[in-house]
């Protein structure tokens, strides 16, 4: 690499993996799980990817790889079914993320420019999109980043001026009272909902990937992910504090898919409105664009580790094999299953694969100079937010839990089932 990655600029990558269509996709779910209680819900969430970044940070500094997740992963396990399940998981977890952000954005554009004006509508919009932004991939990597740089700072700035007007108009607002604890829901239900959102924060492992090319990286990697963190943690529980001290809880649940546009209408009226629905589709768009291509590395990589396919590092159209079906399995996931279900799947499966992370850095503590206390934490409290999310999701969600469960088990099928080919070739 000629260009080294700056400081600045892996900031911005991991800002850029976090802020995408997460917070757009799943803060109306957010507050309908956890009421007044969702700037809690938010930290918990916050919280549990501060601890994991920890691992990442000693696993990036001694093992910097663009493989990121993939090669801790194999680092820490070898290559067996149990690692190349895991690196599974984390590429469908990529395509579960793909269907949340175009479902986002196929919630959002309607309210701008309806064409049937019924529920058909969502289905164009989040398949145009998944379609538009493979088109994109194919043509150019470089068009890619540059749609990506500009729409960190296009979002930020809207999401900041969101903020910044939302805190001003909350002066005097009565909804401002479904902030005290006595509008929290119980402690596990905050918890639940810190989980089912914590896909909004999985980003940040995106900057593992450009560990190799980050300049100074003794220094620049820790402040890279540290820095991404908890700024992104503060944005979202103040856009949570914003939120639902504007609206009333049954205009939010109403508005669940499109509610931060939803909002910005108390102080800016229908202006407001179209102002974040802009930036809901600039951001969900760019998120697609990012993580198409992330996904179909992912899966070259694992190609590569050898624990798929080899046909997945063949190219097509001077691009993996990958992106394609990445494209396929976003379509048909999009236009298939509830936000919800969609939810619920994607932050399960990063839960089981950062636990994983957080596992390998407490065994590899002493080749990174790392504590054992904080990876062996990460690795107990991922655990117990992906069984409380499955146990509380089962009752009212039980599809999201059969298709989470359903996920995670194929994933290890398919790679016992591939290594029992390879045997028996030799």
């Amino acid at each position: 690499m000629s260009e080294k990655i700056k400081l600045t600029e892996a900031i911005s990558i991991g800002i850029g993996g976090m802020v995408g269509g997460g917070i757009f996709a799943v803060l109306g779910l957010a507050v309908t799980l956890s009421k007044g209680g969702t700037p809690l819900a938010f930290l918990f969430a916050g919280i549990l990817a501060l601890i994991t970044s920890y691992s990442y940070v000693k696993l990036s500094k001694k093992y910097a790889d663009r493989g990121g997740t993939v090669k801790f992963i194999n680092q820490g396990f070898g290559r067996t079914v149990f690692s190349g399940g895991i690196n599974n998981l984390l590429w469908v977890s990529y395509i579960i993320m793909l269907s949340l952000y175009a479902s986002a954005f196929g919630s959002y554009a309607p309210n701008l420019v309806p064409i049937t004006g019924s529920e058909l509508d969502f289905h164009i919009y989040a398949s145009a999109i998944i379609v538009l932004a493979s088109i994109i991939n194919y043509y150019s990597i470089k068009v890619v980043g540059m749609i990506e740089s500009y729409a960190v700072i296009i979002k930020l700035v809207i999401l900041i001026s969101f903020i910044g007007v939302g805190l001003y108009g909350l002066i005097g607002n009565p909804n401002l009272e479904q902030l005290s604890p006595e509008n929290w829901e119980a402690p596990l239900q905050l918890l639940t909902g810190g989980m089912v959102i914590f896909v909004a924060y999985e980003g940040f492992e995106l900057i593992a990937n450009s560990a190799p090319d980050i300049e100074n990286p003794e220094k620049n990697i820790p402040r890279a992910y540290y820095i991404s963190i908890i700024f992104v943690v503060l944005l979202y529980i103040i856009i949570a504090v914003v939120t639902v001290g504007s609206l009333p809880f049954d205009t939010i649940k109403t508005a669940e898919d499109y509610v931060l546009a939803e909002a910005a209408k108390p102080m800016l009226g229908q202006a407001g409105f179209t102002i974040i629905t802009i930036a809901a589709l600039i951001s969900t768009f760019s998120a697609i664009n990012a993580s198409i291509y992330g996904g179909s590395r992912v899966s070259y990589e694992i190609a590569e580790e050898d624990e798929l396919p080899h046909q997945f590092t063949y190219q097509l159209w001077n691009q993996p094999i990958g992106l394609l079906i990445t494209a396929i399995l976003t379509l048909v996931l999009t236009n298939t299953l509830e936000l919800e279900s969609i939810s619920t799947a994607g932050s399960v499966g990063f839960l089981l694969v950062f636990a994983t992370v957080n596992y390998v850095g407490f065994k590899l503590s002493k080749d990174t100079k790392g504590l054992k206390s904080i990876p062996i934490a990460g690795f107990v409290l991922c655990l117990i937010a992906m069984m409380v999310l499955l146990q509380q999701q089962f009752s009212s969600n039980r599809m999201g839990v059969i298709v989470a469960i359903a996920i995670i088990g194929s994933c290890f099928f398919i790679e016992y089932i591939y290594k029992r080919m390879k045997k028996n070739e030799h």
